[in-house]
Parts: structure tokens; C-alpha cells; sequence
């Protein structure tokens, strides 16, 4: 091989990849940072809507990941994690509702505006607590993880699996949307949260708060990556590609199955609220719409356009499809759903392993090596 083809060939291993991921994630990190100190007038500086399209990226990507280690790993598709996504996300709104208007006896906000409107007595119970941060950051890993491990015990330790693992998932964030409708459940009903002013004191409409909540988003996806390479590396990461592959002979070997799946749950489950808590605050507003099954089928799309069985390959596919959908939807809403569709349509007839098989497809050819199309391991990050 030349020198350019084995740079690229060394530059796409694992240890490569997981540099690479590294590096984009440090940008993502400095590129705001420089951007406070432009102008505001020159060709350089990022305007804030800008900022904030890159930090609900950056979310989405964390959700698509969170996805992918237990669809990609388990072999478990869930199309209900837009659930715990929006779980993460109204935990994160009520934080912000008890930050709005003026404080009362007990240094407590006033209920807020919804309520009022609805002729609210008083405040929830399961409102309380809401007004403290680290509460409200508590609640926004143990909401969605506590329904996962409940959900997930009653589904695995009945053997439920493949299309009907799936339906019922979705079964389930559709029966929350539902809920959340309604008036009387005190999340706003069908508005949902929305018009928050400050964020730990800071105003959260501001450029140095924006920038803020894009840093946060990715250092929590740089984050996220690394608990997930420490899963699909371990001891677990190898039982769960197994338990993908050959479930059964995995269980006659006497593996516990019921808790190698559920383990990955409660973790994606954890990590797509904490992508949900981060979401909120950059587009201001959480609703039950957030609950639509049809948020969760898109997550899959992302996962297979960029590699299902990956760590990369789930961050490349959310980035890239939701910048096409920002691109189309400015100049041809109409047509977007169809792009979607044909997307999904053409990465699974000619590209069953996303964009991410492409370039090790590529990176094998530079190799000179054939490879066989074997199942991936949990070895390749």
C-alpha cells in the first residue's frame, strides 16, 4: 500500500475511529468557545440559532447512541425510547416552570402559569423538589430508568423479543403521549412547558447561556461514548453480541440473559433522558408530541443510515440526517418525508451495515483483505 492508503487504513481502526470521535467532540467544544470572542458582524461568528441547531444535534446523537446499545448490541429494537427521551425532557422543563415568577414566603416560586389557568389550588406532590437542580438532574437519569427496569423485567423475563419487543415499546410511549395530553395530569396538557427564563441563574435566552448548554451536550456525548465503549468491550459487551447472535445457546450456556438485557436498558434508557434534559433548554419548549411513536421509529433510521452495531455509526447517522432534514425543510418541507423514506429504503436494500460499513468496506479494500460479512463484535467501537 502507499502512504496515503495506510494512513486512511490506520486512521479507520478502532483506536482510530475513537480518536476521530475525540477530536470532533473537542471541536465541538472550542468552536463555541472561539465564537463568543467574534464579532458578532464577521463572516466567522456563528449566529445563536446556529449554536443551538449544533447542540440539538449534538442530542440527538446521544439519544441515537443511547439506542444503538441495545438494538445494535442486544439485538433488542426499542421504538420507545423517544419516551424515555421525553421523560429526561419534562423533568428538565418542570425544573425550569420553578424557575419563572417571583418567590414566595418560603423562597419557593409561585405555581406556574398553566396551573393558574386551570384553576390549581396548589402545587403537585410530585411537583416537589423541582425547584433544586440536583433534585431535578436526579430525577432526569431515575424517571427513565426506573420505568426501563420495570418495563424491561416484565418483558424479558417473559422472553419477549424481536417485532414484539418492538410493539410493545411502542405500545408504551404511546400510551404515555396519551397521558400527558390530558389536562389534569399537570404537565400542561397539550402546550406542555414552555417560556423558560433562567437556567441556574443564567438567562437561557442569552449567546453565553446557548454556548454553555452546546458545551454541556457535547461533553455529555463525549461522556456517553466512553461508558458505551466500556459496556461493548467488557465481558457484557461480548455476552450481549452473543445473546444477539444466538440467544438461545447463549441462555443454555447459563448466562442470565433476563439481566444482560436488562442492564442495557436501564443504561440507554438512563442515557436518552439526560439527552431529553439537554434538548429541552436549547429549544425551549417540551410537549407530548416528544412522545409520538413516530420520534422513535425516525431514532432507528439514524442508528441504521449510520451503522447499527457501532458507536460512531449511530453519531454520524443522527448529525447527518437531521442536517438534511434542517436543509430540505427550509426550501422543500414537502418533500421530506419522501427523502426520509428513500433513505431508509436505500440503506436497506445496498447498505444493510449504514455508512459506517461503507467505510470499512472501503478500509478493507485499501487493506487488500476480503472480509467475509460475519456479524459485527463488540471489539469494533
Amino acid at each position: 500500500m502507499g502512504p496515503i492508503t495506510s494512513r486512511l487504513a490506520t486512521m479507520m481502526t478502532p483506536k482510530g475511529w475513537a480518536a476521530l470521535a475525540a477530536a470532533l467532540l473537542v471541536f465541538a467544544v472550542v468552536l463555541p468557545v472561539l465564537n463568543l470572542a467574534v464579532p458578532p458582524g464577521s463572516p466567522f461568528h456563528l449566529p445563536d440559532f446556529a449554536v443551538s441547531l449544533i447542540g440539538k444535534y449534538l442530542c440527538f446523537a446521544m439519544l441515537a447512541l443511547a439506542l444503538d446499545l441495545i438494538w445494535g448490541f442486544a439485538g433488542a429494537l426499542s421504538l420507545g425510547h423517544g419516551a424515555f427521551f421525553a421523560l429526561g425532557g419534562y423533568c428538565m422543563g418542570m425544573y425550569l416552570m420553578r424557575q419563572i415568577g417571583e418567590r414566595g414566603v418560603y423562597g419557593h416560586p409561585t405555581l406556574p402559569d398553566f396551573m393558574v389557568f386551570l384553576d390549581w389550588d396548589e402545587l403537585p406532590w410530585y411537583w416537589y423538589g423541582f425547584d433544586n437542580f440536583g433534585f431535578a438532574m436526579l430525577m432526569v437519569m431515575l424517571v427513565p430508568g426506573l420505568l426501563a427496569l420495570i418495563f424491561g423485567w416484565l418483558a424479558f423475563r417473559s422472553r419477549i423479543s424481536g417485532v414484539y419487543f418492538s410493539i410493545i415499546t411502542q405500545a408504551m410511549t404511546f400510551a404515555l403521549m396519551l397521558a400527558f395530553f390530558r389536562n389534569e395530569m399537570g404537565f400542561g396538557g397539550n402546550n406542555g412547558l414552555t417560556d423558560f427564563k433562567d437556567i441556574l441563574g443564567f438567562t437561557i435566552q442569552s449567546q453565553q447561556t446557548r454556548v454553555g448548554l452546546m458545551i454541556a451536550s457535547a461533553v455529555a456525548l463525549a461522556l456517553a461514548l466512553l461508558v458505551c465503549l466500556f459496556v461493548v468491550t467488557s465481558k457484557l459487551g461480548r455476552v450481549l453480541v452473543a445473546v444477539r447472535d444466538a440467544e438461545n445457546r447463549v441462555r443454555f450456556l447459563g448466562y442470565s440473559v433476563t439481566h444482560a438485557k436488562l442492564l442495557v436498558f436501564v443504561l440507554s434508557a438512563v442515557l436518552a433522558g439526560i439527552a431529553g434534559a439537554l434538548y429541552v433548554p436549547q429549544v425551549g419548549i417540551i410537549n407530548p408530541g416528544e412522545f409520538s411513536p413516530a420520534n422513535s421509529i425516525e431514532v432507528a433510521v439514524w442508528v441504521a443510515v449510520g451503522g447499527r452495531g457501532t458507536l460512531l455509526g449511530p453519531i454520524l447517522g443522527a448529525v447527518s440526517v437531521n442536517a438534511a432534514e434542517s436543509y430540505f425543510t427550509g426550501f422543500a418541507p414537502d418533500l421530506w418525508l419522501f427523502v426520509l423514506g428513500g433513505l431508509f429504503i436505500t440503506v436497506t436494500l445496498f447498505l444493510p451495515q449504514g455508512i459506517l460499513g461503507l467505510l470499512r468496506g472501503l478500509r478493507d479494500r485499501l487493506r487488500g483483505t476480503a472480509r467475509t460479512p460475519v456479524a459485527e463484535t463488540a471489539g469494533h467501537a
